[in-house]
Formats: C-alpha cells, sequence, structure tokens
C-alpha cells in the first residue's frame, strides 16, 4: 500500500534514503537507524517528519514518563524508540510487512532495561482493531502518515478506537497536497485540533488532536 521503491538514479535530494544507516543523537543516545530503500521503499527510510517529531518529545512539551504511547505506521521506528527513551511504554506500529525490519531498529537502539517498555505489534489501519482495547493509549504518535487519501477513512477510524477523551494524538508531516487538508478536515469533525509546532527548515508542522467532548458539539 505504501511501499513505493524508487530507483538508484533518483534525484539527489533522496540520495540520504539510500544509506544503510541515519544516525541521530536523542535522549542523551545515539540512535542508528538501519534503512533498505530497495526492499521496503518509504517504510524503511527516516522522513523529516519522525526527525521533527522526536526532537519535539524530546522538547519535554508532553510528560512522557509513564505514559502509554502508541506509534502509527512506525517505518523505521524512530519517534517510538526515543518515546521509550524518554520514559514512555510505546507500542510501535506498522503493517505486517515491516514489522521484522521495525523490530531490528528497535531492538538495536534500545537498551536491555528499556526493552520492556517497547512492543512492536502488527497495525492495519481499520482491520483487526479488536487486538487494541478501545481508549488504551494516553498518547498517539505519526510521523508522515497523511499522504494517500484511500487510508484517511481507515485511519481516522483507528485513531477514534484508540483514543479515549483524555488521550493526546501528535501528528507530524509536510503538507503536500490538497488532500492532506482534506484529512485535516476530517479529523475536525471528531477532534479539536491545533497546529503546536513548524519546523521551517524541514517544511513540518505537527498538529495536536484530541476527542471532541459532547458538550462542545452541542
Amino acid at each position: 500500500m505504501a511501499l513505493v521503491p524508487y530507483t538508484e538514479t533518483a534525484e539527489m535530494g533522496l540520495q540520504r534514503f539510500h544509506k544503510p544507516l541515519a544516525t541521530f543523537s536523542f535522549a542523551n543516545h545515539t540512535i542508528q537507524i538501519r534503512q533498505d530503500w530497495k526492499q521496503l521503499g518509504v517504510a524503511a527510510v527516516v522522513w523529516d517528519a519522525a526527525v521533527v517529531l522526536a526532537t519535539y518529545l524530546e522538547m519535554g512539551t508532553v510528560e512522557l514518563r509513564g505514559c502509554s504511547a502508541v506509534e502509527l505506521g512506525a517505518g523505521t521506528g524512530l519517534v517510538g524508540i526515543v518515546a521509550a527513551l524518554l520514559g514512555a511504554h510505546v507500542t510501535i506500529t506498522d503493517r505486517k510487512v515491516a514489522l521484522e525490519f521495525l523490530k531490528s531498529n528497535v531492538q538495536a537502539n534500545l537498551p536491555p532495561h528499556i526493552q520492556p517498555k517497547a512492543v512492536v505489534k502488527e497495525l492495519t489501519w481499520g482491520q483487526n482493531l479488536g487486538r487494541f482495547s478501545p481508549g488504551e493509549f494516553d498518547l498517539i504518535l505519526g510521523a508522515d502518515i497523511i499522504y494517500l487519501e484511500e487510508t484517511f477513512t481507515d485511519l481516522l477510524q483507528t485513531l477514534e478506537h484508540l483514543c479515549s477523551n483524555h488521550s493526546v494524538v501528535l501528528l507530524a508531516c509536510r503538507i503536500r497536497y490538497e488532500r492532506d487538508y482534506n484529512f485535516l478536515a476530517m479529523l475536525e469533525r471528531q477532534f479539536t485540533v491545533r497546529k503546536v509546532h513548524y519546523d521551517s527548515e524541514k517544511d513540518v508542522h505537527i498538529y495536536k488532536a484530541q476527542r471532541r467532548r459532547l458538550r462542545e458539539d452541542l
């Protein structure tokens, strides 16, 4: 669905995605993310939105210690790894085809005493949501997961299932197309949404969403 391999002749801006390792420093740890563009395409490289969201988490704006978090469409797992290093109990999810790759990055970058705080689990949006308890998570994270219009309804259904009235959703994205705004409009029908951060260098927005209370809809 989202696996779009590119050829070796991709434009220069894409060359960093062909590197086998991407190295970052977060939460006083050096994180080395393995990338595999040839095999898994967009699911196996670190996008700017993930870096910006990880940086935002490190700012301490959201209390992560003891928090129950889930990352949707995790890909390489950078955001979930950083959340775990910062004290959250994280369920890091993606579709089945990407799980082994995702798991290898998570295990390689979390110290043994933190690994129990991070669980890699299959989640295809809109499917088998019964595997997750309704309103199970305090924090739902997503980096660059708003780009395929055919997934919007399933993604929204998944967010509604995972969120309680107290859950916070943080979505980091680069607005590339008009359809991206269409998803935000869909989200606003069920959630209050506001932009909480913008990285002008990487052109990445972070939106915070919370389920609308009944009185807000009256």
